[in-house]
């Protein structure tokens, strides 16, 4: 397989000549267009996979739009509130703070059936705000999730005398992954005889596919040969197609025993052909094992 990055420096980071079909974070970068956007439709699914950032700030809103709404609504009813200040948005605000959070410091108090009402309505959004919040950290936290580090270049290298596509990955956590099982697909564009572009997937079959214990590193091959999907591709030709390989792995956390999965992908400016990895574990004289994260993303000419 040839390429046009082999004169390149090993660890430059290359330009992407094609978007991303599934991004680093979240998934496939989607647009729905003609769709109704559902506003809340599966909300508890999206505040839970979103990221903290997402969730807390759309947690905040949403306080602190409840308490303008009650803050509002306390000042619409006059005299309402004994010991607030007549027309004072800041007492009324800050009333409703206390009454969302069932705090209830007693200088001010509702007058009024009105005003009684009210606070009662609000207690009740209290009690349910803070169980939805309560119920979204726990979950966010109790999630089981995998911390598997790719290497940022996947490599096209000789293995045995026989061209592979090699990436490595490793457990980030000073825990074992039992029963660790890697996928690798490829995906392209293909015109059918019609005129049509479709997306077509293939399964790259790799050396090994599982492993007892995921502990320290894992590289992961696949032999190109006659009958591999990469067999005879070039970078222009993977570039043209917009391959991207992705890479997939599930497995069971040692700790929490339960199942954990993590993918990534790589695309056509991200594969580098005739290098190797550059080792990464060392034995001291005194049998300990060194990793060396410093070195996990460096490539070498093979």
């Amino acid at each position: 397989m040839k390429t046009n990055l082999k004169n390149k420096p090993a660890n430059e980071p290359a330009t992407p000549r094609h978007p991303r079909l599934i991004s680093r974070g979240d998934g496939f970068d989607v647009i729905a267009i003609g769709k109704r956007p559902p506003i809340f439709d599966d909300l508890y699914i999206k505040l839970l996979g979103g990221s903290w950032k997402r969730m807390i700030g759309i947690m905040s809103v949403l306080y602190l739009t409840i308490n303008l709404a009650f803050a509002l609504a306390y000042l619409a009813i006059g005299d309402g509130l004994v010991n607030a200040r007549h027309g004072s948005f800041q007492d009324a605000f800050f009333f409703s703070v206390q009454t969302l959070a069932t705090i209830g410091y007693g200088s001010i108090t509702p007058n009024g059936t009105v005003a009684n009402l009210l606070v009662t309505l609000e207690s009740m959004f209290g009690f349910a705000f803070y169980g939805v919040v309560t119920g979204l950290v726990f979950s966010k936290f109790s999630r089981p999730t995998a911390r598997v580090l790719f290497s940022n270049k996947a490599i096209i290298g000789m293995h045995n005398g026989k061209p592979h596509f090699m990436l490595r990955m490793i457990n980030e956590r000073r825990n074992r992954i039992v029963d660790a099982t890697a996928k690798m697909t490829l995906m392209r564009d293909e015109k059918t005889i019609e005129g049509s572009v479709m997306r077509r997937f293939y399964d790259l079959p790799l050396v090994r596919r599982d492993i007892p214990i995921l502990r320290l590193s894992w590289t992961v091959m696949h032999l190109i040969d006659e009958h591999s999907p990469l067999y005879q591709m070039t970078t222009e030709k993977l570039q043209a197609v917009e391959a991207e390989i992705i890479i997939s792995i599930n497995g069971i956390d040692d700790t929490l025993s339960q199942n954990i999965h993590a993918r990534h992908s790589y695309i056509a400016d991200e594969i580098v052909c005739g290098a190797a990895f550059e080792d990464i574990l060392h034995r001291r004289d005194d049998y300990v094992l060194e990793v060396r994260y410093d070195r996990f993303h460096n490539i070498k000419p093979s």
